[in-house]
């Protein structure tokens, strides 16, 4: 399912969908227990349906802070039921603290005490009880992948090591050890569909002139019982990215996306500029900190400007907070840091880590060369030498580059060619995806990042 431009497993919006439902009924349940006949009063006419569902959007955001929604964390069965019964553990904490500073704020009589205990049985219960659903062969599509080379085998294992997709591989060309022909690889896709029950068949051929079945996909199409599609979409869809390798202008030019009318380019301008300048406000209390202990620990200009190139590959100043020793690159030239660079002071360590040397980049946003959200901004001799090496580099232009991104919270720092390659393809699907609501998803992932410390540099 796509939400936000962005693709969802069906089987993990039901997850999240039946969690709420668990956590609303269990503390709704603690309030009829423990209030009786009064719960009637107590839910219509003190505002308790309210405070149950802000309590659920609570208990649903503190999944999310645990990575209870992350897939790659629901084999470790131990440390996902410990993360699971520590959510309504602090919300006990949190509500204690609230109910003895603002005891009309709370649902009194040790109804929400009730609700979080039948809440953490029922979260286990819940939990339990997907995990064997989703793990039914009836609720699983079977996919044959037609294709034997190495992007082949990249789809096949994404699609294998992803099981929330609820997607199992029944074949792929690529188990054959023989030397494909169309008329081989034919014989082979009759063979697999005629044996098993196929839903799919995910189409991942390198060269598609001699090698393509055609007559014989065009027969299961008309069947119509089996969907053909080609690898690029549903390498984007597993991945959250865009592979430059096998990229054709043609899928560019035919492909939904990469389109930006008026409107939306006006509102995401004015969503930019009204972030951009509460996070100004909010922030300048710290900058005269900051700039101390910037000042303290090393000698040079507290700011650091430098050229890096925005949207139609117009230049413009950058602005951050000086994190490196002055001078840092006089004698070696412009040079991507490391994790360890020796030229990043122990001031300016800090405020990578925490993120705020980017507060003067909110100065940039507000002029209009940044936008909140977008691909990070490179510097010139960096842009240049890039597109060089990498296919469709200048295509991140198109929009204004931002603080943050869907590159920055998938991938986060790259400083190799490879890693500008990695970062780029992220870039491509979200200039592909664009919208306000991708933005704003990208925007509460970045608050769960900053505030877990991750991907910092």
């Amino acid at each position: 399912m796509r939400i936000f431009n962005v693709y969802y497993p069906i089987r993990s919006l039901v997850l999240v969908v039946g969690e709420a439902l668990m956590v609303f009924v269990s503390l709704l349940l603690g309030v009829t227990i423990r209030f009786g006949q009064d719960s009637y009063l107590i839910l219509n006419f003190e505002s308790g349906y309210y405070k149950i569902i802000i309590l659920t959007l609570l208990v649903l955001l503190g999944c999310h802070l645990f990575d209870l929604y992350d897939p790659a964390h629901f084999d470790a069965k131990g440390e996902l039921y410990f993360r699971l019964l520590l959510v309504p553990g602090l919300l006990a904490f949190l509500l204690a603290a609230v109910g003895a500073r603002f005891p009309n704020v709370v649902l009194g009589n040790f109804s929400l005490d009730l609700g979080l205990i039948i809440l953490a049985l029922a979260l286990l219960a819940w939990r339990s009880a997907y995990a064997w659903l989703v793990s039914q062969p009836y609720l699983r599509e079977r996919v044959y992948v037609l294709g034997t080379g190495e992007r082949a085998q990249r789809l096949v294992q994404g699609l294998r090591n992803r099981s929330e997709l609820g997607v199992d591989v029944v074949g792929w060309t690529g188990d054959v050890a023989t030397i494909f022909t169309r008329q081989s690889m034919a014989a082979h896709l009759q063979d697999v569909t005629r044996d098993k029950t196929v839903h799919r068949v995910i189409v991942a051929l390198q060269d598609r002139r001699d090698a393509m079945p055609m007559q014989e996909l065009l027969h299961l199409r008309l069947l119509g019982a089996v969907h053909i599609e080609e690898a690029t979409s549903w390498l984007e869809k597993i991945s959250g990215r865009i592979e430059v390798e096998h990229l054709y202008p043609s899928w560019i030019i035919f492909e939904k996306g990469f389109r930006f009318n008026d409107a939306f380019r006006m509102v995401r301008r004015l969503m930019s500029l009204i972030i951009g300048l509460i996070g100004l406000l909010l922030s300048l209390p710290l900058i005269p900190f900051v700039a101390l202990a910037i000042r303290l620990d090393s000698k040079g200009p507290v700011f650091y400007s430098q050229q890096r190139v925005g949207r139609g590959e117009k230049i413009f100043h950058c602005y951050k907070f000086r994190t490196m020793h002055q001078d840092a690159e006089a004698d070696i030239g412009p040079t991507w840091a490391d994790d360890n660079d020796p030229r990043i002071t122990r001031v300016g360590r800090f405020l990578r880590f925490s993120r705020l040397d980017e507060i003067p980049q909110l100065w940039c946003v507000l002029k209009g060369d940044m936008a909140f959200v977008g691909p990070r901004p490179e510097r010139p001799e960096f842009v240049e030498w890039l597109t060089q090496e990498i296919p469709y580099y200048g295509l991140r232009h198109l929009v204004r580059p931002g603080i943050t991104g869907w590159a920055q919270i998938r991938y986060g720092y790259g400083n190799t060619v490879k890693g500008a390659k990695e970062k780029l393809q992220y870039d491509l699907f979200y200039i592909k995806n664009a919208s306000i609501g991708l933005d704003v998803l990208i925007l509460f992932q970045t608050i769960k990042i900053v505030l877990l410390g991750r991907g910092a540099h």
